[in-house]
């Protein structure tokens, strides 16, 4: 059937109905005129990817000299059963004379004419169908409205311009929304904005509930400002609190512009790209996307995306009509896009299905090749939606269960800082009884050694042998520590960094690279960890303050691996003992803490008590695991705002001439707040005499009076503060140590260099350490880390050989008889046969050996930290 200009499509229930107005065939007489009006229900077909025609119905209307014409076809409400049927709208006109009749089809394809009305001019203005069915237009500037239930035409009191939208809102019914000229009191009311803004623009938007006669505030809807502009609306999302209306929508507009507004107040906005736009619809796709189609009137369509801001998705030119619905039977709407198409006429010829996403489907296109994956594709859509909720599901638990388990982490952590506390305080730990602590009954792998019972939070030790014995050895190895290890407790303030300093006495014969401070809260603080976070840094002078190193550890390599032992509280940041001669076996040790002032200063006064951390190897066995943990008490520091406030804990260090004065601990301050950075400075073709005076010079430094290779910077700026190490090697190379604040004080400190610098120098930066000594350190690494790895095998092969029984079974024996001879016998040949089978099942069990968790652990310790040392000095080398 070939389609006319005045076909009219309508999509119900994924379904598209085709409704043709045509003339009878078997007429015999002129003045007895039949039409018919057909209707055809199309489905698509998804094998073929074509529209089939699924049944068809067709109602006869005598004409006679009349003209019979469609004027609009919707899906409205039928009041009597509360279904949405297809209805539609005729127009029979016999010379003055019109008179429209209201259609509703049914699922049988039978028409009903539920209602007619006659009328003395001709419709042509805004009309619009909805529930009832009832029919609503515009006439002169006044609204009418007829419905089934009283087949009366009825006028609205109101005078308008337009309709832009007709539907249902919650607690109101059927509400027009229209524009009409704006009607000001005669006074001022309370709603003083909408009145000065309907004065200026001289139009207003207003609702006007059609079954109570009630006006609606237009501004609920939109501001009057854009009644001028506005063309169409359609309304997403009505709802109502207590008194509220609370009102979602989108309008299109006469200056080509899409506007989303949320409850009165415009909140996105999108430029078109036709002119003209006269309708927008909204669908709803499988990815939950929001999707308006705008229609313009010169047949160009185009799609506006709703996610984080309004864009146009996607556009398409000369286009018949769009519907919207579920063609492809997904779940979800789709888009069916009807094109106009002159070389070809026939019913739905020229089409496109598409939700701008997975399903994409047009006219023209063969399918043969890729039906299995389109098939797939649409078929399974739904189950993978499915699929994908219940992971949803089960990651939305796994978060819940998280977040129980980061829960128990933090009780775990803050009852762990108690017991701290009170060993440190020399006071016997109590943990938690069942009235404090109530919990339920959770397995968890936070931890190998936490667990957590009915009765309460227990001993993280409870899973280790002997626990009384263990604690005792370890109270033992606190107290067996001298307490003249550490000489002087000191603290400062540089900046936002607090600076506290623990000084160690000569006899201080440790390693120095797992030595750490810890700074503890004294006071009792249920929501918080009392444990302050701070970084850990060992400066070594000789007592003539010719040498100075401190430890690298503000720039690291990027992690590798992970530390496996958990009982340990030094950093992965280990710095491995300076060896240079320089150093003296006699020089002074200081270990400092680092952290930051702010987060303290809220408590206005805190008490904190200041522990040493150390580590005494094993010189028998090189193993981390064999090593003793000590800790110190070095005493307690009290931090007070008035304190900071007098300057009591200030770095003093003054300008006395030609040098520069201030006490050890300043010093020591100001470099563990700085990060150190070496340069090594080659001159080809003249000496570096100039660096010094750069220094003395524009940098303005003056020397320590403890030595006078280590300056520092008193120029105004950013700069102040800098200390600077120059060594000379050689006339022509040098070492320059610059001790700055930030990044930006070195760069700036850089640039002043290379001005000075003749071109021919090259300025090249150095790792911490001497290449020579970490190469030696390289070495020894590498041959610990491949000792290691062959113990570790060897562990692994006796434990298998002592699990293992190789050889024949008891009671059985086997001759050590010649190949030969025992396959000259049946005897010999099953002889030989279980000798083989033997040997097999050995074979196998030695390739299929498994190993004790504690052991495995223990040998992926030992691997990590070989590796991770080795790991260490090649950064440093590199």
């Amino acid at each position: 059937m070939l389609l006319s200009e005045q076909d009219q499509f309508l999509s119900y229930n994924g379904e598209v109905l085709l409704f043709q107005l045509s003339k009878a065939k078997h007429t015999e007489e002129a003045d007895d005129k039949t039409m018919n009006l057909c209707v055809r229900r199309m489905a698509f077909n998804s094998d073929t990817k074509l529209f089939v025609q699924k049944s068809s119905g067709i109602f006869n209307m005598h004409a006679g000299h009349s003209e019979i014409e469609m004027i609009c076809c919707s899906c409205t409400t039928d009041s009597r059963t509360g279904i949405i049927l297809p209805c539609i709208l005729m127009k029979k006109k016999k010379h003055n004379n019109v008179k429209y009749f209201v259609l509703l089809l049914h699922s049988s394809n039978q028409f009903e004419q539920s209602f007619c009305f006659k009328l003395d001019y001709e419709l042509k203005e805004d009309i619009r169908l909805f529930a009832g069915p009832s029919v609503l237009w515009k006439h002169a500037n006044k609204l009418f409205y007829i419905s089934s239930n009283t087949c009366v035409v009825q006028s609205a009191p109101v005078q308008l311009s337009s309709v832009v939208w007709t539907g249902e809102i919650v607690g109101e019914g059927t509400v027009v929304l229209g524009i009409r000229t704006a009607c000001l009191p005669e006074t001022e009311d309370a709603d003083g904005f909408s009145v000065s803004d309907r004065a200026i623009w001289g139009s207003e938007f207003f609702g006007h509930a059609i079954q109570t006669q009630k006006m609606l505030t237009g501004t609920c809807f939109m501001p009057h400002a854009y009644s001028r502009v506005v063309s169409s609306v359609y309304i997403c999302k009505t709802e109502r609190l207590k008194t509220q209306l609370r009102i979602s929508l989108v309008a299109v507009t006469h200056k080509n512009q899409l506007i989303w507004f949320q409850n009165g107040v415009p909140k996105g906005v999108c430029e078109l790209p036709y002119e003209k736009p006269c309708s927008v619809k909204s669908a709803l796709t499988s990815s939950n996307d929001l999707l308006f189609v705008v229609s313009f009137a010169s047949g160009n369509s185009c799609v506006v995306q709703r996610r984080d801001s309004l864009q146009v998705a996607s556009k398409w030119q000369k286009v018949k009509c769009v519907l919207v619905d579920d063609f492809i039977g997904s779940g979800s709407e789709q888009l069916l896009l009807l094109f106009k198409d002159d070389s070809n006429t026939d019913v739905l010829s020229t089409f496109k299905i598409t939700d701008l996403g997975e399903v994409n489907y047009a006219s023209g296109i063969n399918y043969k090749h890729d039906v299995p994956a389109a098939e797939g594709l649409q078929e399974n859509g739904l189950l993978t939606v499915r699929a994908l909720e219940t992971r949803l599901q089960a990651g939305w638990t796994s978060v819940r269960e998280l977040q129980q388990h980061l829960g128990l982490k933090k009780r775990v952590i803050l009852e762990s800082c108690r017991a701290l506390i009170d060993l440190v305080e020399e006071r016997t730990h109590i943990l938690p009884s069942t009235k404090q602590v109530k919990c339920r009954r959770r397995a968890t792998s936070l931890w190998n050694s936490a667990k957590l019972f009915v009765e309460g939070l227990v001993s993280l030790w409870d899973d280790v042998e002997n626990p009384p014995h263990s604690l005792s050895k370890e109270t033992l190895l606190v107290s067996e520590v001298p307490e003249h290890f550490t000489e002087e407790l000191w603290q400062r303030v540089v900046g936002d960094s607090l600076v506290v300093g623990v000084k160690l006495t000569e006899s201080f014969h440790l390693s120095l690279r797992d030595v750490s401070l810890s700074l503890v809260m004294d006071q009792d603080f249920s929501s918080i960890s009392p444990i302050i976070k701070c970084q850990s840094k060992i400066i070594k002078l000789n007592k003539a303050f010719s040498a100075l190193a401190v430890s690298s550890s503000q720039i690291e390599p990027p992690p590798k691996k992970m530390k496996l032992d958990l009982h340990s509280k030094s950093d992965l940041k280990k710095e491995f003992p300076k060896r240079s001669s320089r150093i003296q076996q006699d020089g002074a040790k200081t270990v400092i803490a680092v952290t930051s002032l702010s987060p303290l200063l809220a408590f206005h006064r805190v008490r904190c008590v200041v522990l040493l951390h150390a580590r005494k190897q094993n010189h028998q066995d090189d193993s981390l695991q064999q090593s003793k943990k000590i800790t110190v008490l070095c005493g307690k520091i009290l931090l007070s705002l008035e304190g900071i406030s007098n300057g009591r804990y200030s770095v003093k260090i003054l300008r006395d001439n030609n040098y520069c004065t201030g006490s050890m601990e300043d010093i020591l301050a100001v470099l563990a707040v700085s990060v150190r950075f070496s340069f090594q400075i080659v001159s080809s073709d003249c000496t570096l005499t100039l660096v010094r005076s750069w220094l003395l010079g524009e940098m303005e430094c003056t020397p320590f009076k403890e030595c006078q290779d280590n300056i520092f910077c008193h120029k105004a700026g950013n700069v102040c503060g800098t200390v600077f190490n120059w060594t000379l090697k050689n006339p022509f190379e040098g070492v320059l140590t610059i001790f700055c604040r930030n990044l930006t004080v070195l760069f700036q400190c850089l640039h002043s260099l290379t001005r000075v610098l003749p071109p021919s120098c090259a300025v090249k930066l150095l790792r911490s350490g001497s290449r020579g000594v970490l190469t030696d350190q390289l070495a020894l690494a590498l041959e610990k880390e491949m000792l290691t790895s062959k113990n570790s095998l060897f562990l692994k092969g006796t434990e298998a050989e002592n699990s293992l029984t190789w050889g024949n079974e008891s009671g059985k024996t086997t001759t050590n008889a010649p190949l030969a001879s025992l396959l000259d016998t049946e005897e010999g040949v099953q002889q030989f046969r279980q000798k083989l089978q033997n040997e097999r099942e050995e074979s196998m069990q030695s390739m299929n050996q498994t190993m004790n968790g504690a052991l495995y652990q223990k040998i992926a310790l030992k691997i990590a930290e070989a590796q991770l040392s080795s790991d260490l000095i090649v950064w440093r080398l590199s």
